[in-house]
């Protein structure tokens, strides 16, 4: 079993700034990546940004310049810096990871959503 708690989600004016946190929890063995997704009302689910364990990333362009993701010094967190935000960046961001357990299976685990609300 694999837990990831999000946090950190609020209503903001646009051009300020958001943090997002996501926390792994569980039968981890190994991460091998975590990102962050999004869906506004009416849209499909979309890439926001992802790391794997190695450090590469991946960054959406509508976000690019404005967001960046890292992780914790244990690995087993991840955050979204989000500055300059914009109100069509409103939507519910979700925390997902790619993990392996100690029981040798492999998930994609996520999280249960933070709504992120920006106001012009």
């Amino acid at each position: 079993q694999v837990q990831l708690v999000e946090s950190g989600g609020g209503l903001v004016q646009a051009g300020g700034s958001l943090r997002l946190s996501c926390a792994a929890s569980g039968s981890i063995l190994t991460i091998n990546a975590m990102g962050w997704y999004r869906q506004a009302p009416g849209k499909q689910r979309e890439l926001v940004a992802a790391i794997t364990s190695g450090g590469d990333i991946v960054v959406a362009d509508s976000v690019k310049g404005r967001f960046t993701i890292s992780r914790g010094n244990a690995k087993n967190t991840v955050y979204l810096q989000m500055n300059s935000l914009k109100p069509e960046d409103t939507a519910v961001h979700y925390c997902k990871a790619d993990v392996a357990t100690t029981h040798l299976e492999y998930l994609e685990v996520w999280g249960q959503g933070l709504l992120v609300t920006v106001s012009s």
